[in-house]
């Protein structure tokens, strides 16, 4: 059975810094492209960012683009996103997801995404 537990997520200051991280078990992520997703209060989910399963090329949305950071590392089956320079506007539950690279999936909204951590709330204010 998949599993996806998110840590790393709290309270930090505009201008700080968190590292996510997300420990995977039951599944081969090795074939899974992995993604980070965000939803605020009242607003939708949004794809923060993901990682390939073949040549880990990466995509991140325009809002967290030379701030935030993923990587992947396979044979700890973990996934993390290095978040610097916060916003008032990062403020979310950050998910980790991941999907087989040969599916349907979209990493901007989710969709397609089949496995699902809890998640962790980020929250940046002063």
């Amino acid at each position: 059975q998949a599993q996806l537990v998110e840590s790393g997520g709290g309270l930090v200051e505009p201008g700080g810094s968190l590292r996510l991280s997300c420990a995977m078990s039951g599944f081969s992520v090795d074939y899974f492209v992995l993604g980070w997703f965000r939803q605020a209060p009242g607003k939708e989910r949004e794809g923060v960012s993901s990682i390939s399963a073949g040549d880990g090329s990466t995509r991140y949305a325009d809002s967290v683009k030379g701030r935030f950071t993923i990587w992947r590392d396979n044979p700890k089956k973990a996934v993390y996103l290095q978040m610097n320079n916060l916003k008032s506007e990062d403020t979310a539950v950050y998910y980790c997801a991941a999907a087989y690279y040969g599916g349907n999936y979209d990493p901007t909204t989710g969709d397609g995404f089949g496995y699902w951590g809890q998640g962790t709330q980020v929250t940046v204010s002063s």
